[in-house]
Protein backbone atom coordinates (compact mmCIF):
# COMPACT_ATOMS: atom_id res chain seq x y z
CA UNK A 1 0.00 0.00 0.00
CA UNK A 2 1.17 2.94 -1.14
CA UNK A 3 2.11 6.09 1.22
CA UNK A 4 -0.98 8.25 -0.42
CA UNK A 5 -3.79 5.14 0.14
CA UNK A 6 -2.61 4.87 4.23
CA UNK A 7 -3.59 8.66 4.02
CA UNK A 8 -6.45 8.12 2.25
CA UNK A 9 -7.70 4.70 3.14
CA UNK A 10 -11.18 5.08 2.24
CA UNK A 11 -12.78 6.18 -0.47
CA UNK A 12 -13.49 10.02 0.13
CA UNK A 13 -15.75 11.44 -2.75
CA UNK A 14 -15.56 15.03 -1.41
CA UNK A 15 -15.98 17.99 -3.72
CA UNK A 16 -13.52 20.90 -3.76
CA UNK A 17 -14.70 24.40 -3.69
CA UNK A 18 -12.36 26.58 -5.14
CA UNK A 19 -12.22 30.16 -3.55
CA UNK A 20 -9.05 31.91 -4.96
CA UNK A 21 -11.79 34.49 -6.55
CA UNK A 22 -13.16 35.09 -3.14
CA UNK A 23 -10.59 34.94 -0.61
CA UNK A 24 -7.72 35.43 -3.09
CA UNK A 25 -9.21 38.87 -3.21
CA UNK A 26 -7.71 39.55 0.22
CA UNK A 27 -4.31 39.12 -1.18
CA UNK A 28 -4.50 41.99 -3.92
CA UNK A 29 -6.35 44.59 -1.66
CA UNK A 30 -9.59 43.13 -3.25
CA UNK A 31 -8.84 44.72 -6.86
CA UNK A 32 -8.43 41.92 -9.04
CA UNK A 33 -8.18 42.71 -13.43
CA UNK A 34 -11.24 41.65 -15.39
CA UNK A 35 -9.38 39.61 -17.97
CA UNK A 36 -7.64 37.39 -15.25
CA UNK A 37 -10.81 37.05 -13.33
CA UNK A 38 -12.53 36.16 -16.88
CA UNK A 39 -9.80 33.90 -18.43
CA UNK A 40 -9.28 31.77 -14.44
CA UNK A 41 -13.15 31.64 -14.67
CA UNK A 42 -13.00 29.81 -18.05
CA UNK A 43 -10.43 27.68 -17.37
CA UNK A 44 -11.95 26.39 -14.43
CA UNK A 45 -15.25 25.45 -15.69
CA UNK A 46 -12.74 23.76 -18.01
CA UNK A 47 -12.11 21.19 -14.82
CA UNK A 48 -14.16 19.01 -12.70
CA UNK A 49 -14.52 21.88 -9.77
CA UNK A 50 -18.07 22.26 -9.77
CA UNK A 51 -18.55 25.08 -7.21
CA UNK A 52 -16.78 28.67 -7.62
CA UNK A 53 -17.12 31.35 -5.37
CA UNK A 54 -16.31 34.92 -6.50
CA UNK A 55 -16.45 38.56 -5.26
CA UNK A 56 -15.08 40.73 -2.43
CA UNK A 57 -13.44 38.71 0.38
CA UNK A 58 -15.22 40.04 3.11
CA UNK A 59 -18.59 39.57 1.45
CA UNK A 60 -20.84 41.18 -0.85
CA UNK A 61 -21.32 44.66 -0.56
CA UNK A 62 -18.82 44.98 2.16
CA UNK A 63 -18.40 48.73 1.42
CA UNK A 64 -21.54 49.28 3.48
CA UNK A 65 -19.10 48.63 6.78
CA UNK A 66 -16.56 51.00 5.64
CA UNK A 67 -15.03 48.18 3.84
CA UNK A 68 -12.62 49.49 0.76
CA UNK A 69 -14.46 48.04 -2.30
CA UNK A 70 -13.70 46.32 -5.16
CA UNK A 71 -12.86 47.21 -8.40
CA UNK A 72 -15.70 44.82 -10.07
CA UNK A 73 -18.83 46.13 -9.40
CA UNK A 74 -21.66 43.18 -8.22
CA UNK A 75 -23.01 43.27 -11.85
CA UNK A 76 -20.28 43.14 -13.53
CA UNK A 77 -19.16 40.05 -11.82
CA UNK A 78 -22.52 38.68 -12.32
CA UNK A 79 -21.57 39.44 -15.97
CA UNK A 80 -18.17 38.25 -16.82
CA UNK A 81 -19.34 34.74 -14.78
CA UNK A 82 -22.38 34.11 -16.77
CA UNK A 83 -19.86 34.63 -19.59
CA UNK A 84 -17.58 32.03 -18.65
CA UNK A 85 -18.99 30.13 -16.94
CA UNK A 86 -21.27 27.04 -18.36
CA UNK A 87 -20.44 23.98 -16.11
CA UNK A 88 -19.83 25.12 -12.74
CA UNK A 89 -22.02 26.93 -10.44
CA UNK A 90 -21.27 30.14 -8.80
CA UNK A 91 -21.69 31.99 -5.32
CA UNK A 92 -20.45 34.80 -3.55
CA UNK A 93 -19.83 35.37 0.54
CA UNK A 94 -22.49 36.91 2.51
CA UNK A 95 -22.55 38.22 6.01
CA UNK A 96 -25.83 39.84 8.16
CA UNK A 97 -24.31 42.87 9.21
CA UNK A 98 -24.04 44.59 5.51
CA UNK A 99 -25.02 42.20 3.13
CA UNK A 100 -28.40 42.77 1.95
CA UNK A 101 -31.62 40.05 1.18
CA UNK A 102 -32.42 42.30 -1.20
CA UNK A 103 -29.26 42.25 -3.38
CA UNK A 104 -29.17 38.43 -2.63
CA UNK A 105 -32.34 38.45 -4.61
CA UNK A 106 -30.62 40.44 -7.36
CA UNK A 107 -27.80 38.06 -7.37
CA UNK A 108 -30.21 35.28 -7.88
CA UNK A 109 -31.51 36.42 -10.46
CA UNK A 110 -28.48 37.39 -12.29
CA UNK A 111 -27.49 33.40 -12.41
CA UNK A 112 -25.82 33.23 -8.96
CA UNK A 113 -26.57 29.13 -7.38
CA UNK A 114 -24.86 29.69 -3.81
CA UNK A 115 -24.23 31.97 -0.82
CA UNK A 116 -22.96 31.54 2.11
CA UNK A 117 -23.30 33.25 5.08
CA UNK A 118 -20.45 33.79 7.33
CA UNK A 119 -21.46 33.68 10.68
CA UNK A 120 -19.16 33.80 14.28
CA UNK A 121 -21.13 30.79 16.48
CA UNK A 122 -22.12 32.81 19.37
CA UNK A 123 -24.12 35.03 17.27
CA UNK A 124 -25.90 32.38 15.21
CA UNK A 125 -29.02 33.07 17.22
CA UNK A 126 -28.90 36.55 16.75
CA UNK A 127 -29.11 35.55 12.69
CA UNK A 128 -31.56 33.30 12.59
CA UNK A 129 -33.88 35.39 10.22
CA UNK A 130 -31.50 36.62 7.98
CA UNK A 131 -30.56 32.82 7.70
CA UNK A 132 -33.97 31.68 6.97
CA UNK A 133 -35.04 34.23 4.26
CA UNK A 134 -32.04 33.72 2.26
CA UNK A 135 -33.03 30.28 1.72
CA UNK A 136 -36.25 31.23 0.92
CA UNK A 137 -34.18 33.42 -1.55
CA UNK A 138 -31.62 31.09 -3.14
CA UNK A 139 -31.84 27.44 -3.15
CA UNK A 140 -28.05 26.49 -1.86
CA UNK A 141 -27.31 28.58 1.01
CA UNK A 142 -24.17 27.51 4.00
CA UNK A 143 -23.71 28.60 7.10
CA UNK A 144 -20.15 29.08 7.64
CA UNK A 145 -19.00 29.61 11.35
CA UNK A 146 -16.13 32.14 11.35
CA UNK A 147 -13.51 31.37 13.84
CA UNK A 148 -14.94 27.70 14.77
CA UNK A 149 -12.27 27.22 16.63
CA UNK A 150 -13.39 30.07 19.30
CA UNK A 151 -15.84 28.20 20.76
CA UNK A 152 -15.11 24.58 22.51
CA UNK A 153 -17.22 21.98 20.20
CA UNK A 154 -18.83 20.61 22.79
CA UNK A 155 -20.76 24.65 22.95
CA UNK A 156 -21.69 24.02 18.73
CA UNK A 157 -24.41 21.88 18.60
CA UNK A 158 -27.12 24.37 21.50
CA UNK A 159 -25.55 27.54 19.46
CA UNK A 160 -27.05 26.43 16.17
CA UNK A 161 -30.22 25.28 17.39
CA UNK A 162 -33.46 27.21 15.63
CA UNK A 163 -30.88 27.07 12.07
CA UNK A 164 -33.86 26.34 9.43
CA UNK A 165 -33.18 22.78 8.39
CA UNK A 166 -33.50 24.42 4.76
CA UNK A 167 -29.84 25.42 4.62
CA UNK A 168 -27.65 23.62 2.55
CA UNK A 169 -24.93 22.66 4.70
CA UNK A 170 -22.81 23.66 7.72
CA UNK A 171 -19.01 24.84 7.54
CA UNK A 172 -16.12 24.74 10.11
CA UNK A 173 -13.64 27.64 9.22
CA UNK A 174 -10.52 27.71 10.52
CA UNK A 175 -9.94 31.38 10.84
CA UNK A 176 -6.76 31.89 12.89
CA UNK A 177 -5.33 29.02 10.80
CA UNK A 178 -4.90 27.27 14.56
CA UNK A 179 -6.49 23.71 14.44
CA UNK A 180 -4.57 20.57 14.54
CA UNK A 181 -5.91 17.95 12.55
CA UNK A 182 -7.26 16.28 15.69
CA UNK A 183 -9.18 19.62 16.29
CA UNK A 184 -10.61 19.29 12.78
CA UNK A 185 -11.84 16.22 13.06
CA UNK A 186 -13.43 16.43 16.27
CA UNK A 187 -15.28 19.81 15.33
CA UNK A 188 -16.42 18.37 11.79
CA UNK A 189 -17.77 14.92 13.96
CA UNK A 190 -19.41 16.76 16.23
CA UNK A 191 -21.89 18.56 14.01
CA UNK A 192 -21.53 16.08 10.91
CA UNK A 193 -24.94 13.97 11.91
CA UNK A 194 -27.15 17.46 12.55
CA UNK A 195 -26.47 18.77 9.17
CA UNK A 196 -26.66 17.70 5.57
CA UNK A 197 -23.38 18.52 4.04
CA UNK A 198 -20.10 19.70 6.28
CA UNK A 199 -18.03 21.92 4.71
CA UNK A 200 -14.46 23.07 5.73
CA UNK A 201 -12.17 26.04 5.31
CA UNK A 202 -8.76 25.94 6.26
CA UNK A 203 -6.50 29.28 6.93
CA UNK A 204 -2.70 27.96 6.74
CA UNK A 205 -0.79 30.10 9.33
CA UNK A 206 0.81 26.88 10.92
CA UNK A 207 1.00 25.11 7.36
CA UNK A 208 -1.46 22.61 8.42
CA UNK A 209 -4.25 23.90 5.67
CA UNK A 210 -4.18 20.85 3.26
CA UNK A 211 -3.79 18.17 6.24
CA UNK A 212 -6.44 19.85 7.91
CA UNK A 213 -8.85 19.15 4.80
CA UNK A 214 -8.13 15.84 4.66
CA UNK A 215 -8.66 15.46 8.18
CA UNK A 216 -11.88 16.98 7.76
CA UNK A 217 -12.83 14.71 5.13
CA UNK A 218 -11.75 11.64 6.93
CA UNK A 219 -14.14 12.79 9.59
CA UNK A 220 -17.25 13.44 7.10
CA UNK A 221 -16.28 16.42 5.08
CA UNK A 222 -17.88 16.34 1.72
CA UNK A 223 -16.84 19.71 0.45
CA UNK A 224 -13.43 21.45 1.39
CA UNK A 225 -12.31 25.14 0.13
CA UNK A 226 -9.06 25.59 -1.51
CA UNK A 227 -7.16 28.70 -3.39
CA UNK A 228 -5.28 28.40 -6.25
CA UNK A 229 -1.25 28.16 -5.12
CA UNK A 230 -3.18 28.86 -1.80
CA UNK A 231 -3.46 32.23 -2.34
CA UNK A 232 -5.83 34.08 0.32
CA UNK A 233 -6.21 36.06 3.52
CA UNK A 234 -2.91 36.36 5.31
CA UNK A 235 -1.06 33.28 5.13
CA UNK A 236 -3.47 32.13 2.62
CA UNK A 237 -5.38 28.98 2.61
CA UNK A 238 -5.40 24.76 1.22
CA UNK A 239 -4.16 24.71 -2.05
CA UNK A 240 -6.58 23.55 -4.66
CA UNK A 241 -4.07 21.99 -7.41
CA UNK A 242 -2.18 20.02 -3.83
CA UNK A 243 -5.65 18.64 -2.26
CA UNK A 244 -6.85 17.37 -5.72
CA UNK A 245 -3.40 15.82 -6.08
CA UNK A 246 -3.67 13.96 -2.59
CA UNK A 247 -7.27 13.36 -3.30
CA UNK A 248 -5.73 11.94 -7.03
CA UNK A 249 -3.29 9.34 -5.09
CA UNK A 250 -5.94 6.96 -3.54
CA UNK A 251 -8.83 7.60 -5.62
CA UNK A 252 -7.97 8.75 -9.35
CA UNK A 253 -7.84 12.15 -10.80
CA UNK A 254 -11.28 12.99 -10.23
CA UNK A 255 -10.14 17.02 -10.26
CA UNK A 256 -7.95 17.43 -12.94
CA UNK A 257 -4.83 18.09 -11.06
CA UNK A 258 -2.51 18.58 -13.59
CA UNK A 259 -4.58 21.64 -15.04
CA UNK A 260 -5.23 22.49 -11.59
CA UNK A 261 -1.00 22.75 -10.92
CA UNK A 262 -1.14 25.05 -14.26
CA UNK A 263 -3.68 27.37 -12.82
CA UNK A 264 -2.26 27.59 -9.81
CA UNK A 265 1.11 28.59 -12.13
CA UNK A 266 -1.45 30.98 -14.07
CA UNK A 267 -2.38 32.81 -10.51
CA UNK A 268 1.15 33.16 -9.43
CA UNK A 269 2.25 34.96 -11.79
CA UNK A 270 -1.02 37.15 -13.01
CA UNK A 271 -2.07 37.91 -9.12
CA UNK A 272 0.29 40.84 -7.36
CA UNK A 273 -0.18 39.49 -3.70
CA UNK A 274 0.80 42.27 -1.18
CA UNK A 275 3.37 40.82 0.86
CA UNK A 276 2.49 39.30 4.77
CA UNK A 277 4.07 40.16 8.02
CA UNK A 278 4.96 35.86 8.56
CA UNK A 279 5.67 36.48 12.37
CA UNK A 280 2.08 38.09 12.70
CA UNK A 281 0.89 34.61 10.92
CA UNK A 282 2.49 32.39 12.96
CA UNK A 283 1.73 34.06 16.16
CA UNK A 284 -1.99 34.12 14.94
CA UNK A 285 -2.08 30.68 14.32
CA UNK A 286 -0.73 30.09 17.49
CA UNK A 287 -2.22 32.20 20.19
CA UNK A 288 -5.26 32.32 18.01
CA UNK A 289 -6.11 35.91 16.67
CA UNK A 290 -7.31 36.59 13.61
CA UNK A 291 -5.20 38.54 10.83
CA UNK A 292 -8.08 41.46 10.54
CA UNK A 293 -6.78 42.50 13.68
CA UNK A 294 -2.78 42.34 12.85
CA UNK A 295 -2.53 46.06 12.05
CA UNK A 296 -4.37 47.12 14.89
CA UNK A 297 -1.76 45.28 17.25
CA UNK A 298 1.11 46.31 15.04
CA UNK A 299 0.10 50.33 16.04
CA UNK A 300 -0.21 49.80 19.92
CA UNK A 301 2.75 47.75 19.97
CA UNK A 302 4.73 50.22 18.46
CA UNK A 303 3.40 53.31 20.58
CA UNK A 304 3.50 51.46 23.81
CA UNK A 305 6.98 50.26 22.96
CA UNK A 306 5.91 46.08 23.20
CA UNK A 307 6.75 43.21 21.56
CA UNK A 308 3.69 42.08 19.05
CA UNK A 309 4.11 38.44 20.71
CA UNK A 310 4.08 40.08 24.37
CA UNK A 311 0.74 41.99 23.68
CA UNK A 312 -0.88 39.38 21.58
CA UNK A 313 -0.47 36.82 24.39
CA UNK A 314 -2.07 39.39 26.87
CA UNK A 315 -4.80 39.97 24.59
CA UNK A 316 -5.54 36.25 24.58
CA UNK A 317 -5.63 35.85 28.41
CA UNK A 318 -7.71 38.75 28.81
CA UNK A 319 -10.30 37.36 25.92
CA UNK A 320 -13.39 35.59 27.32
CA UNK A 321 -13.17 33.68 24.42
CA UNK A 322 -12.57 34.97 20.97
CA UNK A 323 -10.03 37.96 20.75
CA UNK A 324 -11.53 41.13 19.71
CA UNK A 325 -10.47 45.17 19.32
CA UNK A 326 -11.20 45.82 22.76
CA UNK A 327 -8.85 42.89 24.65
CA UNK A 328 -6.26 44.40 22.48
CA UNK A 329 -6.56 47.63 23.54
CA UNK A 330 -7.15 46.72 27.54
CA UNK A 331 -3.63 44.62 26.70
CA UNK A 332 -2.19 47.58 25.37
CA UNK A 333 -3.29 49.66 28.39
CA UNK A 334 -2.38 47.36 30.58
CA UNK A 335 1.38 46.85 29.22
CA UNK A 336 1.85 50.49 28.98
CA UNK A 337 0.84 50.78 32.56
Amino acid sequence: MSAAQKLLPEPLKAEILDATLRDGSYAVDFQLEEKFVSELLSRLDGTPIRRIEIGHGIGYEAERAGIKACNISLDRWCEIARSEVKKSSWGMFAQPEFSRLTTLEELVGQGMSFVRIGVEAERVGEHLDYIERATEICGEVYLNLMKTSATPADDLLPLLDGVTTDIAGLYVVDSYGSMLPDDVRRYVSTVKDSFPVIGFHGHDNLGLANVNSIAAIEAGATIVDGCLNGIGRGSGNAETESLAGIISRGEGDRFDYKELARLAEFCRTGMQVIPEDRNLHVLGGVIGIHSGYFPLIRELSAEIGVDVAHLMQRASDIAAQSVGKDDIRAAARQLAA
